[in-house]
């Protein structure tokens, strides 16, 4: 490995805090303008913009018939978002859930999660599975705009038509567009680096595509996501995440669905243990997101030792025996499983808490 890549690697990280600067002020400063909730900014034009890096990445391994890295790709991405994103950024300063997230996006989260598993039961993600992934990202991104023009609607109605000048407009979408371009530029550094280390490495093309490359391909959503806590932005820090999730299933796996002609081949071990991990750090969302309608900053350590145990399994089935990956597996399920419990039982206690009456 030469110096220049590692240069490079290091350069990928400034540009994706830079971009994610630019990304994440332009874009509240749009929604503020145009009356729309950075919510729906963050759960559209953010998060499709951050999962660029994903798109890119897993369509040409799609085509070039790397499909392991295709779908460790996405799957690896949305574990990485949910814990290690939101978990992160919690730890920075608590995040505020919208009742929208809870009512709608988490549980359409959750289905097309399950949507992926029963599409991959025959080992593959095929032309059909494609055509109606895309459709999904279709059906939703339609959705995503009626509902913002009838919030904006109900902004003007409310409060009258916000002034704004045509030379700011511009300066914000410029904002976003370049933030958007070091994004992609700094992700495709990253990612490259990061594969060189890992084939130094010698590991599987599914444990690079989980870990290294869906790491690197959420540099833009961690990036975003954490200046956005830290701005205050805290709608567009969970936006971002969760529509990056949905987008990731729908519209990467759909669209490599699509260019490989339905031969996107998902391997046993993803479907045995990486998709079921996915669908469960979906689903923990739920219990999480409702306990006080928040991410507190415990919650965030939960999330982030999650992710450490999901990667100490996976360092363990790249270089342990048979029964060692067999005790890991144990392990890990066990592991998600007290802590889905342990969330789903203070978020039941909340509600019956709610419903007494005071």
């Amino acid at each position: 490995m030469d110096a220049l890549t590692v240069a490079l690697f290091v350069l990928g990280l400034v540009l994706l805090v830079v971009g994610a600067e630019a990304l994440v002020r332009g874009a509240s400063r749009i929604a503020a303008t145009l009356g729309i909730s950075p919510l729906v900014i963050g759960l559209t034009v953010v998060a499709f913009g951050t999962s660029a890096p994903e798109l890119a990445v897993s369509t040409s391994s799609a085509l070039g018939g790397n499909t392991d890295v295709a779908i460790g790709n996405v799957v690896g991405s949305n574990i990485f978002n949910v814990l290690f994103i939101l978990g992160l950024s919690a730890m920075i300063a608590p995040l505020a859930v919208a009742r929208q997230i809870l009512r709608f996006d988490v549980p359409l989260m959750i289905g097309v999660s399950l949507l992926l598993l029963v599409l991959a039961l025959d080992g593959r993600v095929g032309l059909i599975d494609g055509v109606a992934l895309t459709a999904g990202i279709v059906a939703y991104t339609g959705w995503a705009i009626v509902s913002s023009r009838r919030a904006n609607k109900a902004l003007v109605e409310e409060f009258g038509a916000q002034e704004s000048s045509s030379r700011g407009i511009v300066i914000d979408v410029l904002l976003v567009l370049g933030g958007l371009a070091l994004l992609v530029l700094g992700s495709e550094w990253l990612v490259n680096g990061a594969t060189e280390f890992a084939e130094a490495l010698g590991v599987s093309e599914l444990i690079i595509g989980l870990t290294l490359v869906a790491a690197g391909t959420s540099m833009p959503e961690l990036a975003t996501s954490v200046i956005a806590s830290i701005r205050g932005e805290r709608d567009i820090a969970v936006g971002n995440v969760i529509g990056s999730n949905i987008f990731n299933i729908l519209a990467v796996l759909g669209i490599s669905g699509l260019v490989s002609g339905g031969d996107v081949v998902v391997a046993d071990g993803a479907l045995r243990i990486d998709i079921p991990v996915m669908i469960a750090v979906a689903v923990i969302c739920l219990p999480t997101f409702f306990t006080g309608r928040s991410i507190a900053r415990w919650e965030g350590f939960a999330f982030m030792a999650l992710y450490v145990a999901y990667v100490v399994y996976l360092y363990v089935s790249a270089t342990g025996r048979a029964e060692v990956v067999d005790g890991a597996e144990v392990a890990l399920g066990a592991t998600f499983a007290i802590v889905a419990i342990g969330f789903a039982v203070l978020a039941l206690r909340q509600a019956r808490t709610e419903r007494v009456p005071r």
